[in-house]
Parts: C-alpha cells; sequence; structure tokens
C-alpha cells in the first residue's frame, strides 16, 4: 500500500454510515415512488426485477437484478417501474414494521412484482467533511465491482436474504447494506473520487496527505504551521506555500475549519456545554471560541447547541392497522 492510500484509508476510518432505518419494498408494476431531498444518505439494492432511478440531475438510469445505488447527499430522486409513470410520495404506500428499523413496504398495481431494499444511513462528519462535499449525487456499485473483489460475494448474499425472507433477514440486510455502502465510498475515493485537484490532490499527496490525515484524526490538537510544517519535513514557509497550492487555502483556514466542524458535532449531536467544547479544543475562554465558531459556521454555538439535530422522519410511515 502506498503512502498516500495511507492517509486516505486513515481518513475513512474515521468516517462512518449509521443506519436510520431500512425497508423491503415490494412493488408491482405500474409504481412510482419520489424520495425528497433528505439529509440522510440513500441506499437502493434491486433483488428481484428492474426498475427505472431518476437522479437528482434528471437524467433517468435502468437498475437491474443485482444493482446497488447510493447517493450520499441524498438528494431527491424517483424509483420506478418505467419513466413514464406518476411517482406518489413513500407515505402512499401499504408499511408493516418488521421490527425496530426495518419495514416490509408494498405498493403499486396489480402487475408483474418486484424486490428492492432501501436504507437510509447518516455520517457521522459534519455535513461540510471536505469528503462529503465532493462526492456525487450517486454512485453506482456497477462502476466499482472491478476494483471490490468482494461486492460480487455480498451482493448475492443480500439477494438470498431478500428472496428468501428468513427469521432475521431484516438485521443481515442492514449491516449487508452498511459493509456496501462503505464499500462503494472506498472504492470511489482509491479510484481518484471522480477528481484530480483540491482536496483530492491533497489527500494523494505523500506530504500534505500526511498533515491532511493527522488534522483529521486530532482536530482538538492545538496545530500550528511550524507543528504541520514540522510533521511534513519541510519548512515553516515552503509547508505554508505547498499546502496552499495544493489544499486550495492556507494552513490555518484549514485547520479552524476542520475543528469547527468537530465543535458543530459535539455540540448538536453530543450536546456538550460550550465551556467544554472551547476548553477541548484549547481556548483561552468560551468567549473567543464562541467568536471563531460564528466566524467560521456563521452562527453562534448556543444556536446550534439549542437547535440539535433534529431525528429524520421515517422515510415509509407504517399504515393505520398494520399491527393489527
Amino acid at each position: 500500500m502506498t503512502a498516500s492510500a495511507d492517509h486516505l484509508t486513515e481518513m475513512l476510518r474515521g468516517l462512518r454510515l449509521d443506519g436510520v432505518d431500512y425497508s423491503r419494498c415490494q412493488m408491482a408494476t405500474p409504481w412510482g415512488v419520489a424520495f425528497p431531498q433528505s439529509r440522510e444518505a440513500c441506499f437502493h439494492f434491486i433483488s428481484r426485477g428492474s426498475c427505472w432511478l431518476r437522479t437528482p440531475a434528471g437524467e433517468w438510469l435502468e437498475l437491474r437484478d443485482g444493482d446497488a445505488v447510493l447517493l450520499p447527499r441524498g438528494g431527491g430522486h424517483v424509483l420506478a417501474s418505467a419513466p413514464d409513470v406518476i411517482a406518489s410520495p413513500p407515505c402512499d404506500c401499504r408499511v408493516r414494521e418488521a421490527y425496530g428499523n426495518v419495514f416490509d413496504v408494498e405498493g403499486g398495481g396489480t402487475g408483474e412484482h418486484m424486490l428492492v431494499f432501501t436504507g437510509r444511513m447518516t455520517f457521522n462528519v459534519d455535513l461540510d467533511h471536505p469528503l462529503l462535499r465532493l462526492m456525487p449525487d450517486m454512485m453506482r456499485m456497477s462502476d466499482f465491482i472491478a476494483n471490490e473483489p468482494g461486492i460480487p460475494h455480498l451482493l448475492a448474499a443480500m439477494g438470498q436474504e431478500v428472496a428468501m425472507d428468513r427469521v432475521g433477514a431484516g438485521g443481515i440486510l442492514a449491516r449487508l447494506a452498511d459493509v456496501l455502502a462503505a464499500a462503494i465510498i472506498r472504492s470511489w475515493v482509491e479510484r481518484g473520487c471522480g477528481a484530480a485537484k483540491g482536496w483530492v490532490a491533497a489527500a494523494r499527496c505523500p506530504q500534505i496527505g500526511k498533515v491532511l490525515a493527522a488534522v483529521h484524526a486530532h482536530p482538538e490538537t492545538d496545530w500550528t504551521v511550524e507543528s504541520l510544517a514540522e510533521l511534513m519535513g519541510a519548512s515553516r514557509s515552503g509547508f505554508a506555500e505547498r499546502f496552499a497550492e495544493v489544499v486550495g487555502e492556507t494552513p490555518a483556514r484549514y485547520v479552524a475549519q476542520v475543528r469547527m466542524h468537530q465543535a458543530r458535532q459535539w455540540l448538536a449531536r453530543d450536546k456538550l456545554r460550550i465551556a467544554v467544547v472551547a476548553q477541548r479544543l484549547g481556548y483561552e475562554s468560551e468567549a473567543s471560541f464562541s467568536r471563531a465558531f460564528k466566524r467560521i459556521t456563521g452562527m453562534a454555538p448556543g444556536q446550534v447547541r439549542a437547535a440539535g439535530e433534529a431525528p429524520p422522519a421515517a422515510m415509509f410511515t407504517p399504515s393505520a392497522g398494520a399491527a393489527e
């Protein structure tokens, strides 16, 4: 493994997907479901049959048996039996809670049936993380299978679990979906993230990649230009010039952004007190941290903490009387 791949691996270790809810959808033609814009990533696996997907950009793509797609930024999209079918919102489907956050969903007309397994996931990092900002609207598993020899086996296992409807299949499917989504992201990163400059180029640069990995792994560290230059093994001026050239902004600005993204997670998700966050990040006072936070994020830390992270509404709502 190359040094640059090592740095990417280090940063990816901290990038985790957590499942929100999963649905085993049995749809009969004609059918169409319009998935609205969401803060959560969306995953679809076509277990039986075929369907069409309208991407957030409005392009129609045919998905066949065994296809899997990930929409990492939760862009609004449509799944349908054909592009000319009028799509309805997920709430129009018939839904039964299987258990926990796994649902059985039925919808459509009276024609041929197909089976699709859908999952929603959240990233454990701030949505402004450079890696998330660079991700495309949609990633298709077939584009990455050549670099992921284990993927066909995972897809086959998902297909068997969906089709056989065995006891505990929902939980197994959820875990397999998480693994598949992570594999898509890893392969996308290793193939260059679809870009040749900016943050991707920086992450793949052996010298700068080492610095980025350290900053993302330990945002609470009081990083200075001097300490980062030492980590890279360069002079202060040489490092600053090289960093700005590859990353597109100064080291100080980049470090400040990463630190405030982490602070936003601590405030909104973990509900830590502002004083505690300020102390963790090494600020001399809560006031100085608050000024820096607002300068970078545009919001006061108190606003972010009070708002928190609203739990996502269920994609498919169980039908009234479904459990009877």
